[in-house]
């Protein structure tokens, strides 16, 4: 069933995308200042009150940056902004734990299985060097891991879902693997059996016990 929207959201939405547009239009980044509530408002055609609300929306989610005597700029996006933000929504269900450790298991066997066609001897060095790390936890170690093994598979969307995934997953409780699981995977990068990777992400992602 199709959610309905009220006027006033639509004008909001609206105005969402008219600034969006107006920034990528503008060619702005990080650190670059956007026209006063006023200016934005004669050059969208809005009402003030719309784009107030709008810039608000966007600073609350991490994009905006407001300085005091200065005026708005873009702000470097970090997810965890995002994270908090929903958290407090997206906690209320009673089986969000168990979904949220299986969707990040997906997530991670579709990286670990693209992966496989980008890593070479050097790479699996690297990862092995990073499981070796005693200065680190295993929490630390998973996402060090995974984030390595995102970076290789091409696809940087996919990379950034699953970033943001692990983070919202940290906030809830951490969820890794084993030791001897991620010397399974190198163990099977080395002799190209893809077949076997997707066998044992299988394994955890049915496993909704199996969350540390």
């Amino acid at each position: 069933m199709a959610v309905s929207m009220s006027p006033k959201q639509k004008v909001y939405q609206g105005v969402l995308q008219e600034i969006r547009r107006f920034i990528d239009t503008n060619n702005l980044g990080p650190g670059d200042k956007l026209p006063s509530e006023r200016d934005l408002s004669e050059k969208l055609h809005a009402g003030r009150s719309s784009v107030r609300e709008a810039l608000r929306a966007m600073e609350l989610l991490g994009l905006l940056e407001t300085r005091h005597g200065e005026g708005t700029f873009l702000s470097a996006y970090t997810p965890y902004q995002t994270v908090e933000l929903l958290s407090s929504f997206i906690l209320q269900g009673s089986t969000i734990k168990k979904d949220l450790a299986s969707t990040k298991r997906l997530l991670e066997k579709e990286i670990a299985k693209l992966a496989d066609h980008y890593l070479d001897r050097k790479n699996l060095d690297v990862l092995r060097s990073y499981l070796e790390n005693t200065s680190q936890t295993a929490a630390d170690k998973h996402k060090t891991f995974f984030q390595y093994l995102s970076e290789q598979t091409g696809n940087e969307l996919l990379g950034k879902i699953w970033y943001l995934v692990d983070d919202f997953s940290g906030s809830v409780n951490a969820v890794y693997y084993e030791e001897g699981f991620y010397i399974n995977l190198l163990d099977l990068y080395e002799s190209n059996d893809i077949d076997s990777i997707e066998e044992l992400f299988n394994a955890k992602i049915m496993d909704s016990d199996d969350v540390n």
